[in-house]
């Protein structure tokens, strides 16, 4: 695909930047949904501009349970499927790798639990979306609101790139909508059950 020279979102609003991709990019634009606060505010925001949008989740089989209630909550809300890309099973990953390799390995685990699937979910489509922001960690803190992907080839949409901790809880509680429990338990962010401490954020 061209690489064409993409207009300056950095001014734009989250919903600015989010009418713009769906108006370039639907259908084949994907909004990744990891059931923390910030997919809850880009599903909101979006599904206002294209009710038709497209959500993926990666379902790794060691979230918490309340990641997947949420899952289930927000689907119920918006009346939505979100598209589900896993690994292999627990099972089969034990029989290669033997048991527990998120403890001896964190990488390897990630890499068939997450990465492989990602790549799978990325592999049709032109753009995708993520919940980024810029103040979640030094890594994060030069983040664009829309930028090529070159590890993914395609193009990337942070909506929420400038946006504070407190604007994201300030829209949920504006909009009413659902969002994970965990972060009234302490948990910055929210992976697998066994890498995940409240807190902390997680890559």
């Amino acid at each position: 695909m061209a690489i064409a020279v993409p207009p300056d979102l950095e001014p734009a609003t989250a919903e600015e930047v989010l009418a713009y991709a769906a108006e370039r990019f639907h259908p084949r634009l994907f909004v990744a949904c990891s059931f923390q606060k910030e997919a809850s505010v880009i599903m909101d925001m979006l599904l206002r501009i294209e009710p038709e949008a497209r959500f993926f989740t990666l379902d790794t089989g060691v979230l918490f349970e309340e990641t997947y209630e949420t899952w289930r909550a927000v689907e119920r809300h918006y009346d939505v499927r979100i598209e589900v890309f896993k690994g292999i099973s627990l099972e089969e990953q034990a029989r290669r790798h033997g048991d527990e390799l998120w403890a001896r390995d964190p990488d390897a685990c990630c890499g068939i639990r997450k990465v492989s699937p990602l790549e799978q979910a990325l592999s049709e489509v032109d753009a995708w979306v993520a919940g980024v922001r810029r103040d979640q960690s030094p890594l994060r803190a030069t983040t664009p609101k829309f930028h090529w992907d070159e590890k993914h080839d395609l193009w990337k949409v942070n909506p929420l790139a400038d946006w504070s901790d407190g604007d994201v809880w300030d829209y949920i509680a504006a909009n009413g909508i659902p969002y994970n429990p965990l972060h009234d338990r302490g948990y910055a962010s929210i992976g697998c059950t066994h890498c995940t401490k409240p807190g902390a954020m997680h890559a």
